[in-house]
């Protein structure tokens, strides 16, 4: 099983690219991208030194599915999907912010909670909370982009339109297209036996439309809990049964390491990164309700190149 880290390619139109965390964004005549999933995996903002094999295959068909499922409530920018690791869609002005939506209490904000602190990013909370405790309504708690190597940082609607990031009338719909698709994924989840805990919604501008980007509803920008067993673990104070990433930042912190200066990645084995890979798998049945079909892997790059390639010629 091989697994796609790096991408160079050169594709008919191209006019950059840009290398994100786990994504290669390529910028075709100033007008479409062309999205690589690749298989690299990363938590607290560091990028792991080894690939997750399929990983990239699986988020990026999860966000394909997510995304036609949702164009009734916004526009988004996918077109089309070539390969199985690619999306090509509009270009898209992004705003510097990530939408963040909570549900429930827990991850950052729990550890936030529970050091006292009672409002996160200009939103107040209920004293005496739990944790995984369901909040009243849901939350949301945006933060900035940060650059690759930064962290994102919390920020309120307050500071966000204080300085510009997005108009009145700008973040009004964002909050409002937000709500409607957490409300909408919750809606999927359920019907899969999950719970969607909290996940991350990116928009841009095109032609002076909102649209939503990026991922969607993939368990690298979300959180699921199973349903079955949710009420009793919680009344026990029990850990949540999840479909997450969150196993992967709970590996590396029982062995050290939270991206914090001077902190080393523990050693991925070989049998570490095949357990990784095989749940994402999971992930991606239990999310899609489909069988994951494993692509062939002998030689990933070339079969993006000429997949894209074909796709980007067609449309010249």
């Amino acid at each position: 099983m091989k697994a796609l880290t790096k991408t160079d390619f050169n594709f008919p139109g191209q006019k950059s690219v840009y290398h994100g965390k786990v994504r290669d964004v390529y910028n075709i005549n100033g007008e479409k991208l062309v999205m690589v999933a690749t298989d690299r995996i990363s938590a607290f903002d560091v990028v792991l030194p080894k690939g997750i094999p399929f990983k990239g295959q699986m988020l990026n068909q999860i966000a394909a599915k997510f995304l036609d499922a949702t164009t009734d409530i916004c526009p988004n920018w996918k077109t089309a999907t070539p390969d199985p690791m690619v999306t090509v869609g509009v270009m898209c002005e992004g705003f510097p912010i990530e939408m963040i939506v909570r549900g429930y209490l827990c991850g950052s904000a729990w550890r936030t909670y529970k050091s006292g602190v009672r409002e996160i990013c200009g939103v107040k909370l209920p004293e005496g909370m739990k944790e995984n405790q369901k909040f009243p309504e849901p939350i949301i708690t945006p933060t900035t982009k940060a650059e690759i190597g930064e962290h994102d940082a919390d920020i309120s609607k307050e500071e966000i339109l204080a300085k510009g990031l997005a108009t009145p009338e700008e973040y009004a719909i964002l909050e409002k297209y937000t709500m409607a698709l957490f409300n909408r994924g919750t809606e999927i989840a359920a019907e899969r036996g999950l719970i969607l805990v909290d996940t991350k919604y990116e928009f841009g501008k095109h032609n002076g439309t909102i649209y939503l980007m990026d991922e969607i509803h993939t368990p690298d920008s979300s959180r699921y809990f199973y349903s079955e067993g949710y009420q009793e673990r919680f009344e026990k104070g029990e850990a949540q049964k999840q479909l997450s990433k969150e196993f992967v930042r709970e590996w590396l912190m029982d062995n050290g390491f939270q991206g914090k200066e001077g902190q080393q990645v523990p050693e991925m084995t070989d049998e570490i990164v095949a357990s990784i890979s095989e749940r994402y798998i999971e992930l991606y049945e239990h999310i899609t309700g489909e069988q994951f079909v494993k692509e062939d892997t002998s030689n990933i790059a070339s079969r993006i190149e000429k997949n894209v390639t074909e796709y980007l010629r067609g449309l010249l």
